[in-house]
């Protein structure tokens, strides 16, 4: 039996909740993104045992990809809840959730106050970020695509990862000043306030979140057919193959940590020598391109289709990121901000501007927050692993820039293969999405009236 179709969304609730998806995701990964600069730049020289740099960036770079490992638990918890309780709670809940775990971050004592509990408790406060950004990208795309018109589902969706890439590029225009204070500042006081703003993060996305309405195809589920008791039981029973394809699309963020974490490390290191702050000025307007570019491609998915949309930033990032981190080992600096721009602002966003669409269509409403947020936090778990990784292959001096590219380039093969084997959802109505893995079951099973 399929899903009645959903009533109409209020005039302009399209909009209100693309809004809130990009304002929501933009101040939540401000928190999450800036971690990344700091964990690159300052946490080995606070945090971590400074008689061996090459040791202490490599622990600290495995810090942040505690978080993504983190993810897919909590991708677990607040997918059921989400496909349980609605989609506004859980986005209200993980910006919260993810505010105090940051602000937290910008208190703790350092290594050379309370010795290694300094990053125990840098660990913890990681682990809470990566449980609130496993739901807040499949709880912010869900809202957006049941809000959506048909015809315009990948436009809208597309908002929770502008907002993404525009908290990216708040966090990196934050650090920059940090950046650029005096030595003893910096790792004393200056590294701490960027954390400590999560405070005006948390509160700002409460009020814009909480005046959200819930979605009109989540509330006519849960008025007719009711709730999935269990729905990670229905997600693997009906779903799993599309679970598997989100899981390997999801890795395509490598391209993003190596670019946004290992880069850095890597530009500002002594094998090259470019400056902190230039560096991030790099990734600052990287990101300023892709929130332009991001509608653009998602625009162009409701017209010809996710999947050669996606497929073009897939394979399309593994190519750059040869030319990208190549021009950094050269030297030069106009150069690494063209191809950085080039790489991250344009190619790189036609695969993220179009996967909130790409793989929230691949489900039903009621197992869609469910299979958006296990799918995508396991792959990106091992994408946030990514950057460790590059870290060993790159050598005890860590300048094998070319043997990182070839391991991006080889986590961008799934990604394609994914996209090669999906169906093309573009055009087909809302309330007919997923419909195809469940045959002839009934769609009363496991629901709760």
């Amino acid at each position: 039996m399929s899903v009645p179709a959903p009533s109409a969304a209020p005039p302009g609730q399209p909009k209100k909740a693309a809004a809130a998806a990009w304002i929501g995701s933009a101040l939540e990964y401000y928190d999450f993104f800036i971690y990344g600069s700091a964990a690159a730049l300052i946490f080995p020289d606070v945090f971590f045992d400074e008689s061996d740099p090459a040791t202490a960036t490599l622990l600290s770079l495995a810090t942040f990809g505690v978080a993504y490992a983190a993810r897919p638990v909590g991708a677990l918890f607040l997918g059921h809840y989400g496909d349980r309780v609605g989609r506004k709670k859980i986005m209200v809940f993980t910006l919260m959730l993810m505010g105090l775990s940051t602000f937290l971050i910008g208190c703790l004592p350092t290594r050379d106050q309370v010795g290694t509990l300094a990053p125990v408790l840098l660990v913890l406060c990681r682990v809470l970020q990566g449980i609130s950004a496993a739901g807040e990208q499949a709880s912010a795309g869900s809202m957006t695509l049941e809000h959506a018109p048909s015809h315009r589902r990948g436009f809208f969706t597309s908002f929770t990862l502008s907002g993404t890439q525009g908290g990216q590029l708040i966090a990196t225009l934050v650090f920059i000043p940090v950046a650029s204070l005096p030595e003893d500042q910096l790792l004393s006081w200056g590294w701490r306030v960027p954390f400590w703003m999560s405070v005006a993060v948390a509160v700002v996305g409460y009020v814009i979140r909480r005046k959200l309405d819930e979605t009109p195809a989540f509330e006519q589920q849960a008025a007719t057919e009711g709730v999935v008791k269990m729905p990670l039981l229905v997600l693997l029973r009906e779903h799993w193959a599309d679970v598997l394809r989100v899981i390997a699309g999801a890795l395509v963020a490598s391209v993003s940590t190596i670019f946004t974490v290992w880069a850095l490390s890597y530009a500002t290191s002594d094998a090259v020598g470019m400056s902190r702050t230039s560096m991030l000025w790099v990734g600052a307007l990287a990101n300023l391109v892709a929130l332009a570019a991001i509608p653009l491609w998602a625009t162009l998915s409701d017209r010809i289709g996710r999947r050669p949309v996606f497929l073009a930033g897939a394979a399309g990032s593994a190519g750059m990121m040869f030319l990208y981190l190549w021009s950094i080992s050269t030297g030069s600096y106009p150069l690494t901000m063209l191809l950085g721009i080039l790489t991250f602002g344009v190619v790189y966003s036609a695969a993220n501007g179009v996967w909130p669409s790409f793989y929230g269509e691949m489900f039903t409403t009621r197992v869609r927050l469910s299979g958006m947020a296990i799918g995508t936090q396991i792959g990106f778990a091992i994408a946030g692993f990514a950057v460790t990784f590059a870290a060993e292959i790159a050598g005890p001096d860590g300048d094998d820039w070319s043997s990182v590219a070839l391991f991006t380039a080889a986590l961008c093969v799934p990604p394609v293969i994914a996209a090669l084997t999906a169906r093309e959802t573009a055009k087909v109505p809302t309330e007919s999405l997923g419909t195809h893995a469940q045959g002839k079951r009934s769609e009363r099973e496991s629901v709760s009236a």
